[in-house]
């Protein structure tokens, strides 16, 4: 069993997890707050954290929707620290009691979020109670789950509750809440902003950064805290060398470590490790480079779902288990599909070099309460997942989702040029595709979706680029390009979704037709990649899709994760084109 942190960019030693038996029940009628179950938690049934009740690895295995559920666990905290508890998901409205205490309320399904229980907290057992609101709202962020009772085209059985792993931490009085890292390898540099929880400056704080790499010692550098925050920059050269920067790529996935600790009165009040890239991802014309170099991105779609588990990685073996497939496979990097993955994953593609594109999950209406659910949560997602060099690309939107009439709408395109212009300011080093497949506004890749199954005709339909980006064509047939209004303005072009094919023999859905025979899987997978590959004008693509997904039977590896046609033979189709 592999055991990592669960924030490995953000690691202290003293930290226990809560995963496991913990009490549970149902609350159709939506009588707990009234009859106080945080106080009376009513007794008999049991799940499995951090697995929710549709899930067979939760030991409940209910597909039906449920709007109000309840937690409750008996916890024997350590004393003598301040204690932080965290969610790395839950899905949607989170509130927290210790012992009928309420200590705190999130809103959002694929943000990590914490409460500081320690006013709470008595010596002895202690009882943590939970409730979790969902519903099938679609002006709240879903990605791929359903809003309907039954499972329909791509979306699939909900998720409610907690889905991802639930933790203890114990700090001290005062404490780093929150590093920023932003590596900047022209000027050989590495820039922290720290926040920390005391914005008093009653006594003077001091941060200090220690870089080493492999073991060896490469800079210290140190600022002081002031409101509450400090930023600082130290070169990562050894001795001066400009030969001594180890980059980070797919090729070489170097990581440098941190440890960074605050200082009052000469005593270490706080201490946590973490690591970084040096890496830089930019764009020039029509060309994506890494590091200064062309990039040609090879993709597949990875939706991270899981025949037992659903959303949640039934392990970190399963994690990287799905990484190694996807890199046996040739493929350099994923986009991760309308769903915000765990931060041990993101740990693994920073070590061994898988780029992602991260994609927010989409609501589907367009009104006041999405725009505000969907651009609080894009927020804090781009918080919190910023410092690691596997990101690549941010994605805001997919296919117009929960933008329906983004084409002619003013207002829907003014809500994707906001995002655009928010997600650019917290990030200027990233590029941001603003509508992923079609009808783009800003956009800094021009992306296409087209399960086109035939080659030659994908090939003719592309060859000539001036007129697939002069919008005077729909693409695929029935989207054009850009939104109206909006036009190429020589940004890189990507065919972002394709293929997507499926056996006959399979209960489910492919794109295209299904094929008979593993034979008729290789020839058609092989001329629809070659006809992208001869597209010079292209980037890259991403191919749908790692595995099978419920209803969805067009995956490389089933939903077992085992393999439906030959692995090398794939690799080397990728592997044809990489510049």
């Amino acid at each position: 069993m592999i055991h990592f942190h669960p924030r490995p960019q953000f690691q202290r030693n003293d930290w226990e997890t809560l995963d496991g038996q913990w009490q549970f029940a149902f609350d159709d009628e939506n009588l707990g707050v009234k009859n106080k179950w945080y106080v009376n938690f009513p007794s008999g049934r049991r799940i499995e954290v951090p697995f929710t009740y549709e899930t067979k690895a939760s030991g409940i295995h209910d597909p039906n929707h449920h709007q109000y559920i309840w937690y409750s666990r008996q916890v024997q905290f350590k004393t003598g620290k301040n204690i932080l508890l965290h969610f790395e998901g839950s899905d949607y409205l989170t509130t927290v009691w210790i012992n009928g205490e309420k200590a705190g309320e999130h809103k959002g399904g694929y943000t990590a979020f914490t409460f500081d229980i320690t006013p709470f907290v008595i010596s002895g057992e202690n009882t943590i109670t939970i409730r979790v609101e969902d519903s099938p709202d679609t002006s709240q962020p879903r990605g791929k789950q359903r809003w309907l009772d039954e499972n329909f085209g791509c979306w699939y059985v909900q998720t409610t509750g907690i889905w991802k792993t639930v933790w203890l931490e114990y700090v001290s009085d005062t404490f780093i809440e929150y590093v920023k890292i932003t590596p900047n390898l022209d000027e050989h540099s590495v820039t922290f902003e720290i926040e920390t929880n005391n914005q008093t400056n009653q006594k003077e704080i001091i941060v200090q950064a220690d870089i080493s790499f492999s073991g060896e010692k490469i800079q210290t550098v140190s600022a002081l805290i002031k409101d509450g925050k400090a930023k600082m920059t130290s070169t990562i050269l050894k001795n001066g060398d400009i030969w001594s920067v180890q980059k980070w790529s797919p090729e070489t996935p170097n990581l440098y470590d941190v440890t960074f600790s605050l200082r009052q009165n000469e005593d270490t009040v706080d201490e946590l490790k973490s690591y970084f890239g040096i890496r830089k991802i930019s764009i020039e014309g029509n060309k994506i480079l890494l590091n200064n170099e062309e990039l040609y991105q090879r993709l597949i779609l990875d939706q991270g779902y899981w025949e037992e588990s659903e959303l949640t990685p039934p392990s970190m073996e399963a994690l990287e288990k799905d990484i190694d497939r996807i890199l046996a496979l040739g493929y350099n990097g994923l986009r991760k599909h309308q769903k915000i993955e765990d931060n041990r994953f993101l740990y693994l593609c920073d070590k061994k070099g898988l780029l992602v594109w991260s994609e927010m999950a989409a609501t589907y209406s367009f009104d006041d309460k999405a725009i505000a659910n969907f651009t609080n949560e894009w927020l804090e997602i781009l918080k919190q997942h910023y410092s690691h060099p596997s990101i690549i690309t941010w994605v805001p939107f997919n296919e117009s989702w929960g933008i329906s009439n983004v084409y002619d709408d003013a207002n829907m395109q003014h809500f994707t040029e906001g995002v655009y212009y928010l997600t650019k300011t917290f990030d200027p080093m990233r590029p941001v595709i603003t509508n992923d497949g079609w009808e783009h506004t800003l956009s800094d890749i021009i992306t296409l979706h087209d399960y086109e199954e035939v080659g030659e005709v994908l090939y003719n339909r592309y060859k000539n680029e001036s007129i697939l980006l002069s919008n005077q064509i729909q693409h695929n047939q029935f989207k054009f390009p850009f939104a109206k209004g909006f036009s190429y303005k020589g940004q890189p072009v990507i065919i972002s979704e394709f293929g997507g094919i499926a056996f006959a023999t399979e209960k489910g859905w492919g794109y295209g037709n299904q094929v008979k025979n593993e034979e008729e899987f290789m020839k058609r997978f092989d001329q629809i990649h070659q006809a992208i590959q001869n597209l010079e004008y292209v980037s890259g693509y991403c191919y749908t899709q790692l595995t099978d997904v419920q209803q969805e039977v067009n995956g490389l590896l089933d939903v077992h994760r085992e393999p439906k046609v030959d692995i090398e033979q794939i690799r080397k189709i990728n592997e044809r084109r990489k510049k």
